[in-house]
């Protein structure tokens, strides 16, 4: 029976969810598996890989055989570099102490670059926020300046009507208070009474 270690999917439509098993390479993709030794979730960011190193070390020593997706991830958390350590061991080239902790330099190597390149990308993501910011400013410059370009003229023809209302106004609390007008003009003397005549006096025949 050859054995391979393959991706069995689960999860939902456009949610997928993989399980790392080792199982007939006569079976379906998503039949039946021997063991589960993992699994991976693309949907995160970062993806989030669970793996049994030594299992998958073991089934890698027992002649199985990984599909492509499979082998990246046993690269990535270091079990075909153990796999490579211990056929050392067994050829007499270093001892299993040696191997176990060349594996644990090599971790601990892995995490570091690791938290450099997310050091880099958070790094790379917040000067690019800061030229977008810097962009939308500079549009929002350019377009407050256009705008009060625009609004140039009409706002010089309102400060002159400004100024010269103003400028009336100075002029009349400055100018001095009008004078009285002349008093109304005495009467007149009353009009002379005609002479009285005497009694019993006829008015004299024409």
């Amino acid at each position: 029976m050859s054995v391979k270690i393959r991706l069995q999917r689960h999860g939902r439509k456009a949610s997928p969810f993989y399980y790392i098993v080792a199982s007939d390479s006569r079976s379906p993709r998503d039949g039946r598996f021997i063991e589960k030794i993992g699994s991976y979730n693309p949907v995160t960011v970062p993806a989030t890989i669970e793996l049994n190193v030594d299992r998958a070390v073991y089934w890698l020593g027992v002649g199985a055989q990984p599909t492509d997706t499979a082998r990246g991830i046993l690269s990535n958390k270091g079990a075909m570099y153990k796999k490579h350590l211990l056929r050392g061991v067994s050829k007499g080239a270093f001892t299993m102490e040696v191997a176990e902790k060349m594996f644990q330099e090599w971790l601990d190597s892995k995490d570091s670059s690791n938290d450099k390149a997310k050091k880099a990308k958070d790094e790379k993501a917040a000067k690019t926020r800061a030229a977008q910011i810097a962009t939308e400013a500079k549009i929002a410059a350019e377009k407050a300046a256009a705008i009060a370009a625009k609004n140039a003229p009409v706002v010089e023809e309102v400060e002159e009507e400004a100024a010269e209302e103003v400028a009336v106004e100075e002029t009349v609390a400055e100018a001095p208070a009008a004078e009285e007008a002349p008093a109304v003009a005495e009467e007149a003397p009353a009009a002379e009474e005609a002479p009285a005549t005497e009694e019993g006096e006829a008015p004299a025949a024409e």
